[in-house]
């Protein structure tokens, strides 16, 4: 079956808007889930070819780490749904996967939430080893950055050379505490072993992205839409 995009133009503030390729972030039934609804005209998972799920299917038996993984979080929702924090999980997650050695990539700004949450998974019995981003002291102009805010120090994150120490320590886990946009990508690229995240920075509403996105339709609608 071949894939159904719906382009869909509107209208605001009494011009044409641009043609809009319909998918899943604009579905308000979400019947995949429940099947308790309709499905919208433009569903992603109706029009999928067959050979496309059956390839991501295969996947999840491909390697032993992929079954590992996929059923460890799925069967830590279904277990602990509503009752578990996020820091409690990724001990469950790491226990059900095997881990024994957890890898810590933080931010160096949250330095003290990361030796709490070490001390959280010591308790548990994991072996845990942490890096912080500035590690290597390399300077900023070394990838062209000569404008440096002067509340911050000269050395550039490092997630590269995060992953690469943590590599080296062969973790069997990862979790990513505060590490920058685009930072984390750059860790998650080059880290050997599974990478989850804990903590997501935002500097502004105290590591709470989502705070921006409950306020879209109230105090933060004319900061994001205007």
């Amino acid at each position: 079956m071949k894939s159904k995009e719906k382009r869909v133009k509107g209208e605001a503030d009494g011009g044409q808007q641009e043609a809009v390729c319909r998918s899943c972030i604009d579905c308000g039934s979400t019947n995949c889930n429940r099947h308790q609804a309709a499905y919208p005209e433009f569903c992603v998972s109706q029009g999928l070819e067959e050979n496309i799920i059956e390839e991501a299917s295969a996947l999840y038996h491909a390697e032993e780490i992929n079954e590992k993984i996929a059923y460890a979080s799925a069967s830590i929702e279904s277990d602990f749904y509503c009752e578990k924090t996020r820091l409690e999980e990724t001990a469950l997650f790491a226990e059900r996967i095997g881990a024994k050695k957890i890898g810590i990539a933080t931010c160096v700004g949250l330095i003290r939430e990361s030796r709490i949450v070490a001390k959280y998974y010591r308790q548990k019995g994991f072996e845990v080893y942490g890096t912080g981003c500035k590690v290597g002291e390399i300077d900023k102009s070394f990838i062209g950055l000569d404008q440096v805010n002067p509340c911050l120090g000269r050395s550039m994150c490092n997630p590269i050379l995060q992953a690469k120490i943590l590599n080296r320590e062969k973790t069997d886990l990862n979790v990513i505490i505060g590490l920058c946009v685009g930072h984390d990508s750059l860790f998650v690229k080059y880290s050997e072993a599974p990478a989850t995240t804990l903590v997501v920075k935002d500097r502004v509403l105290a590591h709470n992205p989502v705070g921006a996105i409950y306020q879209a339709e109230g105090y933060y609608k004319r900061k994001l839409f205007s």
